[in-house]
């Protein structure tokens, strides 16, 4: 048996499948139409309340059911022991820079996202207000790795996290001009064969993006999911 991990070409999907593949964790696949709205059907729903991806179940543990992509990540590095930190005081660090893309960097890209690129009517302040605060999130991210490879120590589950959504600043209409730490992190963690791996599960989202015609389907698609 395996993990079996349901997910969508979002940052928040490619967290789990970047940490699955760097943890070396067997796992099968099942692609999540988002803009279909398949992650609302009943099944979906009874796998994750709240009808959102990724969510995996354990089969080798009791068929053990996690959603919520922070949640999961630590699930994982429980679960290996590796990932997570290396003693008490540095788990906390790990955990606080999760919380810190999972409550912060994270819901204000999400938003910046929506003003910017999906909904109809364009609303200067609050295209500005979210990109601001992007802005100064990815300038703490910055000033966090002045010195220092990676946020927490060792690379853990926090540079993955962080690095899934912070990778596609320009797609919040962000730029990162100036922040050289970040840049260096940035490029350095995509160079990670593991990485590079997981962020193409189930589709490579970034290259999608990038280009004019397939990013017209992901704006479809976010405006399929504001519905």
């Amino acid at each position: 048996m395996a993990i079996e991990l349901f997910t969508a070409s979002t940052p928040n999907g490619i967290k789990v499948s970047i940490a699955l593949e760097e943890l070396e964790l067997p796992y099968t696949l099942r692609a999540i139409d988002l803009g279909a709205g398949e992650q609302k059907q009943d099944w979906f729903l009874a796998l994750n309340p709240n009808g959102r991806i990724p969510v995996i179940i354990d089969h080798d543990n009791d068929h053990f059911t996690v959603f919520e992509s922070g949640a999961i990540l630590i699930y994982l590095a429980n679960k290996t022991g590796r990932l997570k930190g290396s003693d008490e005081k540095n788990q906390s660090e790990v955990l606080q820079w999760l919380m810190f893309q999972m409550g912060g960097l994270g819901p204000m890209m999400g938003q910046a996202n929506v003003f910017y690129r999906y909904a109809e009517e364009k609303i200067p302040f609050a295209i500005g207000r979210y990109q601001r605060e992007v802005r100064r999130l990815l300038e703490v991210l910055d000033t966090r790795l002045k010195g220092r490879q990676f946020l927490a120590g060792d690379y853990s589950i926090a540079d993955i996290a962080n690095w899934s959504w912070a990778k596609s600043h320009a797609w919040s209409g962000v730029d990162i001009e100036g922040l050289e730490n970040l840049k260096r992190w940035l490029e350095d963690i995509s160079k990670r064969p593991a990485v590079e791996r997981g962020a193409k599960v189930p589709q490579d989202f970034l290259s999608k993006i990038k280009q004019d015609d397939r990013a017209a389907e992901v704006v479809k698609s976010g405006k399929n999911m504001l519905v």
